[in-house]
């Protein structure tokens, strides 16, 4: 960072960093033990859907990889796009097999970081709920490095201090992200 960066107050973007969301299972095992959360067996991969040829290979290429799993039952995978235009690919598993879930995860961020597709990028979450019914998602922003907790209520209301509960509770297994702000609610987002 130069001069006139720290003067303005601008600050150096984290850089991404896939390998930290092998850190769910156990972030789970931690909110599980203080929560009651469970995994869904359920996350999804959201990006800003591009038109073009190369993308559509790329696409395909990582559906081909993940139903090329033979240990997936039924229709594991599904692509579908939300009413703001984003695409979502989803990717199903038992819920006790989120290392699986989150390989998948893992695997369909690198693919597209990997041929140059890595700024259309928004963010990856894995579905959690309790005996309850009440719903939870980590959500991990590409661009920021981070991840936070969503919880939705009905009628597009969030569960804010059930989110700041879990901030709490997984601030040493997760790089929590610092601003709220940037906590973006994913209102019948494909997953949760």
């Amino acid at each position: 960072m130069g001069f006139l960066d720290t003067l303005f107050g601008r600050t150096k973007p984290v850089a991404p960093d896939l390998d930290r969301l092998f850190a769910l299972p156990s972030a789970a095992i931690t909110l599980q033990a203080a929560t009651d959360f469970t995994p869904t067996g359920v996350g999804s991969v959201c990006f800003s859907t591009v038109e073009g040829a190369e993308f559509s290979r790329i696409h395909d290429d990582a559906m081909a990889l993940l139903e090329a799993d033979k240990d997936r039952l039924g229709s594991p995978v599904e692509i579908s796009r939300d009413p703001y235009g984003y695409s979502w690919l989803v990717s199903r598993r038992t819920p006790d097999d989120l290392p699986g879930l989150v390989s998948d995860l893992h695997a369909v961020n690198t693919a597209l970081e990997g041929t140059g597709f890595g700024p259309q990028l928004l963010c990856s979450l894995v579905g959690f709920h309790d005996q309850g019914g009440r719903q939870l998602a980590l959500v991990y922003l590409y661009k920021r490095g981070s991840f936070y907790p969503f919880a939705p209520l009905p009628g597009q209301h969030r569960d804010n201090p059930l989110e700041l509960q879990v901030r709490a509770v997984l601030t040493d297994d997760l790089r929590i992200e610092p601003e709220l702000t940037r906590w973006f609610p994913l209102w019948g987002a494909p997953g949760l």
